[in-house]
């Protein structure tokens, strides 16, 4: 695990990174979810002498909208390289103020090197052998489906939704992602990956105070690299960062919660579809809500145009009962309102391009490794999770918030599962609430 803070003095140990301005922070970090360069090696590449550029050309690449970048533009910026999967999904659980970016699974290395050591994730030392060969096999799995899709894809390419004008590069690339994001549920949660996140010094400070009081050794560690880098520019606030009772209390009764039932529910078959919503309308007797819900929402150009008071007073719990990790680690960044998942595996999901019978082995394999983490109440359980795993997964927020994500999450280029999930969502919110059914927009995901 390594740290940089982009927007801080540099350490010693990374003297020549440069001092960038925040709208060049921005776009360094945008690229830096699309890459598994790290990020010394992409501020290498940057022309402080003509920032402009240097922005305008990662933007064009990375092909963002405005407020996905806008957001990361201040406060204190901290990369952490070679983390894995479930420390950034954590580190955006603990951190819902924060704007920042992950390396997506389309461009990290998918291979056993790319695993921190069994020690450094408090894996027990007698069943680190058993973790790295079930890790091996999962990667192996990964790729061979990778090579199996990609070569069905080019043989029959009516299988990949491209738009009809698209250039050569465009079908190349979008076949890479239809067998990417099929293949990628082998993927073990324990994979290095690179994250940023920007918030201010008091945010950071209880992030870091949640992360000090989790029982797993790569999450203390991390807190501790945090901490001193940032004690540097926020000493005051820093100093409040560390372990607190009534963090470290509520961790370990969540870890118990999620141990009892991952035992409970633990399975490697697929786990069927079930949505739940909840719509709650009500206001106070002195205030209540005069706008139509057509009012609130047809005013809008796209899905960032402004709602009126009837969706933003509106609130909307919505959960799924088998939300594949690989989905979860995206929709948990949506920041707003709160996020809850036990974090276990009550099915295993595939999508129906892949045969689950040539893998029996493997999910066998992993399902018996998980299930003895959990037995001996080990926090480590986690880490032999891949993201084909299904969980709970429930959001709380308001109806703006909810629509923009139903909105997002079924658009042009969304992840077809995406799609699925939030797609059903939408109709059981429309169920509740019909008169928003013809103002909401939702999209096909083509193409992926």
């Amino acid at each position: 695990m390594r740290i940089t803070g982009l927007a801080l003095v540099p350490p010693p140990s990374a003297a020549d990174l440069p001092k960038v301005t925040p709208e060049l922070l921005a776009s360094v970090l945008a690229r830096y979810s699309r890459s598994n360069e790290g990020i010394a090696s992409i501020l290498s590449k940057v022309d402080l002498a003509n920032p402009d550029a240097s922005i305008d050309r990662i933007l064009k690449f990375v092909d963002y909208g405005h407020a996905s970048i806008g957001g990361l533009t201040g406060g204190l910026a901290i990369a952490l390289d070679g983390v894995s999967m479930w420390l950034a999904y954590k580190l955006f659980e603990l951190a819902p103020m924060a704007d920042g970016q992950e390396s997506s699974t389309r461009y990290i290395t998918m291979d056993p090197a790319n695993l921190p050591l069994p020690a450094e994730l408090g894996v027990p030392e007698d069943l680190a052998p058993r973790w790295l060969a079930l890790m091996g096999d999962a990667f192996a799995a990964y790729n061979a489906e990778y090579q199996r899709l990609d070569a069905a894809a080019l043989a029959n390419p009516s299988l990949v939704r491209v738009p009809p004008d698209a250039k050569p590069a465009v079908v190349a690339r979008l076949r890479k992602n239809y067998a990417l994001d099929r293949a990628r549920y082998f993927i073990p949660l324990a994979t290095r990956t690179n994250v940023g996140l920007v918030q201010t010094a008091r945010m950071w400070a209880t992030t870091v105070k949640h992360l000090d009081s989790l029982a797993h050794p790569e999450a203390r560690a991390a807190a501790k690299l945090i901490r001193d880098e940032l004690m540097k520019q926020a000493p005051r606030l820093m100093r409040h960062s560390f372990a607190d009772p009534s963090y470290a209390v509520q961790a370990e009764q969540e870890l118990a919660t999620s141990l009892k039932l991952g035992q409970e529910r633990l399975s490697s078959a697929s786990l069927a579809d079930e949505v739940w919503v909840h719509v709650d309308r009500a206001t106070p007797p002195w205030l209540p809500e005069a706008q139509p819900i057509a009012e609130a929402l047809r005013h809008r150009a796209n899905r960032y145009g402004h709602q009126g008071s009837a969706t933003r007073r509106m609130r909307v719990t919505f959960a799924w009962n088998n939300m594949a990790l690989a989905e979860l680690r995206d929709l948990n960044r949506h920041r707003t309102g709160h996020r809850y998942t036990p974090l276990i595996q009550a099915g295993f999901y595939l999508p129906a391009e892949i045969d689950r019978a040539p893998h029996a082995r493997l999910l066998q394999g992993q399902l018996e490794l998980t299930r003895e983490l959990m037995r001996r109440g080990s926090p480590a359980y986690v880490y032999s999770l891949l993201l084909g795993a299904q969980t709970p997964f429930e959001h709380s927020t308001h109806a703006d918030k909810f629509i923009y994500e139903a909105e997002l999450r079924t658009g042009m280029g969304a992840h077809f599962r995406y799609a699925e999930h939030l797609s059903a969502a939408l109709h059981a919110f429309f169920v509740q609430v019909p008169e928003a059914r013809n103002w909401v927009v939702e999209g096909t995901a083509e193409p992926e």
